[in-house]
């Protein structure tokens, strides 16, 4: 049981033996959990960016695009780093928006209206991230078969796929995507997850604390 719970227990039972609390001390206590909880969320954020970016510039080296050039990946992926990036812009301000909106909250109907808002914005992230991912994944494996099809000298190379091989090949880059957002899924789970927590718990506070007001 946090500081939190000792408090609206309290300020529920008041107790003579126990400093009274009032609604509206509850209350702040709760705002000041909740901004600081988004607070969090903005800087993780931009955190997870700046971490993005520079593993960008060390990875993308003349090597990787040397191999993007060679299977006609380097307009395709220009494009992603562009897109990623302008998405992620667009997230983080959403991020300091509801950082801003709870900073600046006077009621506890307003203070869960931005609690929800902040979860929901939080989802259409990690919704965007892992989505992204997998159609990122699986066009840019369909362009570098397509480039190995028509680049290949067909009196080399056997083209030619039974049935069988195309269950496997199919049924193995399915796994791999699996796996490949099955993995970001719980690194953006432990992340936000715990932060989010949180936050629906203190939703749940301010409505029991608007009920029994």
């Amino acid at each position: 049981m946090d500081d939190l719970d000792l408090l609206k227990k309290d300020w529920k039972k008041q107790e003579e033996n126990l400093p009274r609390l009032s609604y509206d001390q509850i209350y702040k206590m709760i705002w000041k959990k909740s901004s600081s909880i988004v607070k969090w969320i903005f800087v993780i954020s931009i955190v997870e960016f700046l971490l993005g970016a520079i593993l960008n510039v060390f990875l993308a080296d003349k090597e990787y695009w040397e191999q993007m050039e060679k299977y006609n990946l380097t307009e395709f992926t220009i494009f992603v780093y562009i897109a990623s990036y302008l998405v992620t812009f667009y997230f983080i301000y959403r991020f300091y928006m509801n950082y801003r909106r709870i900073s600046t909250t006077d009621s506890a109907s307003r203070l869960m209206k931005n609690i929800l808002r902040t979860r929901k914005t939080v989802k259409y992230y990690i919704g965007f991230i892992l989505i992204s991912s997998g159609i990122v994944f699986l066009i840019t494996l369909v362009l570098m078969i397509r480039n190995h099809v028509l680049t290949a000298d067909p009196t080399k190379t056997d083209m030619s796929f039974s049935t069988m091989n195309w269950f496997l090949f199919i049924g193995g880059t399915l796994l791999a995507l699996a796996i490949l957002l099955g993995v970001i899924w719980l690194i953006y789970r432990v992340i936000y997850g715990i932060l989010l927590r949180r936050l629906q718990k203190n939703y749940k506070e301010l409505k029991k604390l608007e009920i029994e007001k």
